[in-house]
């Protein structure tokens, strides 16, 4: 059977809201229009990457034993991948490099019930359309809202592989329904927080400030926080995660040392704000890093899983 747009939403994770094209493709947005717009006259570059369908995903349970849909890239940033993971192991990897800009993907299933998570690109902007499909599907049950809140790493470069970056990697663990807001190039910038009309998150990640810990000021830090607080409450956890190391610029670390500590002392001003070092979380070695910066598919594994034991040890 061949899946409406409407009946595609069910399956659909990571957006916030949708809108379909002329020529029938389904395009998912992790930011509200009014969002968008800030983009689009702040920054290109962040323009550009706001509608990438970044931590994106289909996800289903199901007896078919093959799915297709078509897609179409509109942009295209770090190729990555679309991945198929069954059951909770990943069994086809397509690279973005390998494929026109538009097409049609189909990936085989198992025979019997399965889970299935179909990832889609982190850093490309990929609209789909005639997902086809042997058996019916079933959307998982997903009871936590989390906004990720981010820049690069978070957005997901560095592995090279949209199943493979941190978000994937630890919410392959939690099980949250997320939008993920990552933005290649970001910083704490309040100008983009702003209310986003009928959602509202049971929780809230920021990992921010490694583009921006060179600061003369913590002004930007500090309003970000009074801001994302004075939006959503103080009634939503929200999990502060200080910036990696990086080994890019050795004669820099006592800087963004420095950084890590205000911005820890910043967040520790609100009750809901946990916090932690992202210094623990990675280990300080170039075998673990695309580019002694972003993380590559070993360095987002131990991230991610070890973002998820801190999670579940202070009990966020």
């Amino acid at each position: 059977m061949t899946l409406s747009n409407e009946q595609l939403k069910k399956i659909y994770f990571g957006a916030y809201s949708f809108s379909e094209t002329e020529d029938g493709y389904l395009q998912a947005f992790q930011y509200s229009k009014p969002q968008i717009d800030y983009f689009r006259e702040a920054y290109d570059f962040w323009y550009e990457r706001c509608t990438a369908t970044t931590a994106k995903t289909l996800e289903f349970t199901t007896k078919a034993t093959k799915i297709s849909f078509d897609y179409k890239i509109i942009w295209t940033g770090s190729q990555d991948s679309f991945e198929l993971m069954t059951d909770g192991l990943i069994t086809d990897i397509v690279y973005v490099k390998d494929l026109k800009d538009e097409g049609t993907l189909t990936f085989e299933l198992p025979e019997g019930r399965k889970s299935v998570v179909i990832y889609l690109p982190a850093d490309e902007t990929v609209l789909l359309r005639n997902v086809d499909i042997n058996a019916d599907v079933t959307p998982p049950a997903k009871d936590v809202k989390v906004l990720w809140l981010g820049d690069s790493i978070t957005q997901g470069y560095g592995p090279l592989r949209s199943a493979q970056t941190y978000v994937s990697v630890a919410n392959r663990l939690l099980g949250y329904d997320i939008i993920n807001q990552g933005i290649g190039g970001y910083v704490y910038d309040k100008n983009s927080l702003m209310p986003m009309d009928g959602y509202r998150p049971d929780k809230i990640i920021v990992a921010l400030g490694t583009n921006q810990y060179g600061s003369e000021t913590m002004t930007a830090v500090e309003e970000y926080y009074e801001t994302l607080i004075g939006i959503y409450g103080t009634e939503i956890p929200v999990l502060c995660i200080t910036p990696l190391w990086r080994g890019d610029n050795p004669e820099g670390v006592p800087t963004l040392e420095k950084f890590c500590e205000n911005i820890k002392k910043i967040a520790s001003d609100y009750p809901n704000v946990r916090i932690v070092d992202g210094f623990s979380l990675v280990p300080h070695l170039s075998e673990y890093f695309l580019d002694d910066l972003h993380p590559n598919c070993l360095g987002c594994e131990v991230y991610g899983r070890n973002l998820v034991e801190e999670i579940r040890r202070i009990g966020f």
